[in-house]
């Protein structure tokens, strides 16, 4: 799907130049036709911040006007944020490579500051390029090139923060009312763990958390001490890679050799979560969110996947736990969570977690 320059004559546009929602509006579905097809497409951003107050804001409109008027028709020219940083996507790169695309737009854009600007202020312009999907040949940061292109959550939305504080009071009262209750169940299930295998009760991993964030991630163990990790490795960078995995598309290992018999009970039951409440009440983790990545998982990610661990906390559930468990292909639960995290609220946080009970009584695709 192309995604055609809105026209002048709409009135989200000025000489067009679309607005700032329309823009990123764009921009989003654009993202996301990308990531259907994986067909690349680039942003250019041209920040005039050190402009905005100066005898140069007449030339940031004519330069605005003068790009809109000399891109394709496939390609939308518009205000990225707060009228000072001007954006153009570039919707088909046609199989050029991505340094002679750079080239050739750099040097369009530079002749229009030249022709727009004073020799004194073209300096005070800055530019960035933004390919989508990510490589290696464009460099930089793949989490802040995801800042841009996913530009249309804002952290410091007035809403977003109440959210926020309303969300990490319902994960204190949570978690504590939840190891309070279950106290007898952990108790119960340490006795077992030691009574049907060697090693310790809770097992200790690396994970991701929110922005990349490495920590402690707890579970009671289901594995033997003596197990080669490797299994897990290989299987989930295939499944995420999408060079195998397995042919059903479920995203853990079905019949683990590595899982002790008590251990498969805890896994289908979900009982191996419920030290993850620790992780809850400490401010690792919340109730509801994104599931995290140990670090190789992270190491595969496209772009697009990445998304999941940028802006939200992980979660004990969400949307990906209810709705399919591990049935669920790896793209589809990251889809989950990217819905999540554009949807979420206060109201959505309660359905789901109301949901969970009742995804794990029936069992579906755990294991």
């Amino acid at each position: 799907m192309k995604i055609l320059k809105v026209r002048p004559a709409t009135r989200h546009t000025t000489e067009g130049i679309a607005d700032e929602v329309l823009f990123n509006r764009l921009l989003s579905m654009e993202r996301k036709r990308s990531e259907r097809t994986g067909a690349p497409f680039l942003l250019v951003l041209i920040n005039f911040e050190r402009l905005v107050r100066t005898r140069a804001k007449r030339s940031i409109e004519d330069i605005g006007a003068a790009l809109a008027a000399s891109i394709r028709d496939t390609d939308v020219t518009g205000w990225h944020r707060n009228r000072f940083t001007l954006g153009v996507i570039f919707t088909s790169l046609k199989g050029t490579s991505r340094a002679a695309t750079r080239t050739a737009v750099s040097g369009k854009i530079q002749r229009l500051l030249g022709e727009n600007l004073h020799a004194s202020d073209i300096g005070n312009v800055e530019i960035s390029f933004h390919f989508f999907p990510e490589s290696d040949e464009t460099g930089g940061d793949c989490i802040e090139s995801g800042k841009v292109l996913y530009a249309e959550q804002e952290d410091a939305d007035i809403a977003r923060k109440a959210f926020s504080v309303a969300k990490r009071s319902i994960d204190i009262a949570g978690s504590l009312s939840a190891l309070l209750i279950l106290s007898p169940v952990f108790l119960a299930i340490s006795v077992l763990i030691k009574m049907t295998s060697d090693g310790p009760i809770f097992y200790r991993q690396r994970r991701l958390g929110k922005s990349g964030a490495e920590f402690t991630f707890l579970k009671f163990r289901s594995m033997y001490v003596a197990n080669d990790s490797r299994i897990h490795k290989e299987f989930t960078q295939n499944l995420i890679r999408g060079n195998g995995g397995n042919p059903n598309g479920v995203y853990k290992i079905q019949k683990d050799p590595r899982i002790t018999r008590f251990g498969r009970i805890l896994r289908a039951s979900s009982l191996d979560e419920l030290p993850q409440f620790i992780n809850v009440l400490s401010g690792t983790m919340s109730l509801v969110g994104p599931r995290p990545p140990i670090p190789y998982e992270f190491e595969c990610y496209q772009l697009w996947h990445r998304r999941r661990i940028l802006e939200a906390k992980p979660g004990i559930t969400g949307l990906w736990q209810v709705h399919g468990r591990s049935r669920t292909t790896f793209d589809d639960m990251v889809r989950m969570d990217l819905q999540y995290i554009r949807e979420r609220s206060f109201w959505i946080d309660l359905k789901i977690l109301a949901k969970t009970p009742f995804a794990i009584i029936g069992g579906h695709g755990a294991y």
